[in-house]
């Protein structure tokens, strides 16, 4: 297995919006194309968000929310 790679990832998330669905930030990181394969990969249980494994695809993010898919952890920012 590749080692764990962590990075923060600034959303585009205007000052007024405080949360972004995890589906949404799946595919706004590339670690998915659509929201089919979004669903699919955290309906499977790939996907854990702040450690614990998320499989509602509607779960809000906000900023500091550590997401783990595919091998790698993002960390939701918000644009300032």
């Amino acid at each position: 297995m590749p080692p764990d790679v962590s990075r923060s990832v600034y959303t585009a998330m205007s000052p007024d919006v405080a949360a972004i669905k995890l589906d949404q930030f799946l595919k706004w990181v590339g670690v998915v194309q659509t929201g089919g394969e979004a669903k699919l990969l955290i309906q499977s249980g790939e996907v854990k968000v702040n450690g614990k494994v998320e499989t509602q695809r509607g779960r809000k993010l906000v900023e500091g929310d550590r997401v783990f898919a595919l091998g790698e952890t993002f960390t939701v920012s918000q644009i300032k």
